[in-house]
């Protein structure tokens, strides 16, 4: 008897399982609305369903190779519901061509049974400088390139897929080419959006097969009015006092605008000229706008040269207890930063940020475990940008024990060490979280718990009592030590 490979096993039930889903759900209607931006493209994807046997529940969504690269973020619910629905990986396909998701549905379908699943995901960098150089004075042209046809292993009556820009500019934009499932133009543009579809009676298409014989792919460049930003590298530094109730939250930031390159020189006269007339270049960066926590205090901004002055500070008082958390996402300070210079296509701009913040509003003490729990935002929250790698390190008082953190999502990876500073002993515990592509949806809060006994507490007023004693002691003993090679001699 022949044995097969773990890897052909694993592809044989692959393939299996995809043969009995398509038969559990047809696709009545598929509908894909591309908000097209800058760093971050924000797409939603609705299936309207229909049960084809009783006692449905698994419904299986496909994301292209390309699409899955570029996909950073991924939230599936019902239509019309704010609560999200669990899904978890299924696997790939033979040829790692289409990546898959199981979605559980909150109650089996019935033969016949419909619903609406609302699929929403961000991709980065999924858009790139078109021409790749620009003037002064030239606009900002980016293009965006996407998959024809929305995979799916279920047969699909009718499909469309809609590209909105923020501007009336599009440019130009891929008319596909004997498209088998159109019975009108397969492209058409309105206004700000490129319509492709719709597309009638397409059969299964999670297949290396079906990619290979339908699917193309279609290009939209058009005019971009903001610069398109990334944070390169975001190391946030929260140290936990509970001596002084504060927690201090430092970020270092390197701020990188991926519009196109500058054509020829930096004029500052041309600058200054189009920022009095209200003209401003839309890839040049002149100001940016941070997000910060309310309650905060002592922020400082400073780069590499020193304090940048040139920033405007709005804070918000600390929320008061017992709000949601939908109230507690609207109540923030403002930050509004001006570079010292600005900030050309291709340019970087390396700064640090930081801020001081009563522990109260971040910590609270369980008396029902005896632990503190408290709570740090993954980052400093930059609308319309990436972070393209990002490392969190939560530093815990010294003698911090039974720890335990729950990060909002996963980490590439977290890791346990100790940070030793001025008037420790045995050092300070800290955990450190690794993530990359982080987008505006990643604005969560990671949960740490952690005891720390009353010994613990005494351990920095000993070490301040002991080197105040130690310098004292040196202090009394120099004064009766002669230190003079000669002394003179009375006769």
């Amino acid at each position: 008897m022949k044995l097969w490979p773990p890897l052909a096993v694993l592809c044989s039930l692959l393939a299996v399982d995809l043969v009995w889903a398509a038969h559990s759900f047809e696709n009545t209607a598929i509908v894909r609305t591309v908000e097209l931006g800058g760093s971050l493209v924000h797409v939603t994807t609705t299936y309207a369903i229909k049960s084809l046997e009783a006692g449905s529940s698994r419904y299986t969504i496909a994301l292209g190779r390309d699409e899955h690269q570029k996909t950073s973020w991924l939230e599936v619910r019902l239509k019309g519901q704010q609560a999200a629905l669990p899904f978890e990986r299924h696997g790939t396909h033979l040829d790692n061509e289409v990546y898959l998701y199981d979605v559980t549905l909150p109650k089996a379908l019935a033969t016949n049974g419909t619903a609406n699943i609302v699929v929403e995901t961000v991709q980065t960098h999924a858009t790139y400088p078109w021409p790749q150089e620009a003037a002064q004075s030239e606009d900002q042209a980016l293009k965006y390139e996407s998959d024809l046809f929305v995979l799916s292993p279920y047969e699909t009556s009718v499909q469309r897929t809609k590209l909105r820009s923020s501007t009336p500019s599009i440019l130009s934009f891929t008319q596909p080419e004997e498209v088998s499932f159109a019975t009108e133009n397969p492209a058409t543009k309105s206004g700000t959006t490129v319509t492709y579809g719709p597309y009638y009676n397409i059969p299964a298409s999670a297949s290396s097969d079906f990619i290979a014989a339908h699917q193309q792919h279609v290009t939209v460049q058009y005019n971009h009015g903001f610069p398109v930003l990334e944070v390169t590298k975001l190391k946030r530094a929260a140290e936990v006092s509970h001596w002084g109730a504060n927690l201090n939250i430092q970020d270092e930031i390197i701020l990188h605008n991926a519009g196109p390159r500058l054509k020829g020189h930096f004029s500052r006269l041309q600058h200054q000229t189009q920022s009095y007339y209200n003209r401003p270049a839309p890839h040049v960066l002149s100001w940016a706008t941070l997000l910060l926590p309310a309650g905060i205090s002592n922020v400082y901004y400073y780069d590499l040269i020193g304090n940048v002055s040139t920033s405007r500070l709005r804070t918000a008082p600390s929320p008061p207890k017992g709000l949601s958390q939908a109230a507690l996402n609207n109540h923030f300070s403002t930050l509004e930063i001006r570079p010292r210079y600005p900030l050309m296509g291709g340019w970087n701009y390396s700064f640090t940020l930081g801020w001081d913040a009563p522990l109260g509003d971040s910590a609270v003490w369980d008396a029902k475990t005896g632990k503190y729990i408290l709570g740090v935002p993954v980052m400093t929250l930059i609308p319309g940008a990436v972070v393209d790698e990002a490392e969190v390190k939560i530093v815990l008082p010294e003698g911090a024990s039974d720890i335990e953190f729950f990060a909002p999502f996963p980490a590439l990876s977290n890791t346990l060490s100790t940070h030793i500073s001025y008037l420790d002993t045995t050092g300070r515990p800290a955990v450190t979280f690794e993530y990359k592509d982080l987008t505006d949806k990643h604005t969560g809060t990671i949960y740490i718990t952690y005891k720390v006994p009353f010994l613990a507490h005494l351990k920095k007023p000993i070490a301040v009592g002991m080197a105040f004693f130690a310098l004292f002691s040196l202090a009394m003993g120099w004064r009766r030590v002669d230190t003079r090679i000669h002394t003179k001699q009375k006769l």
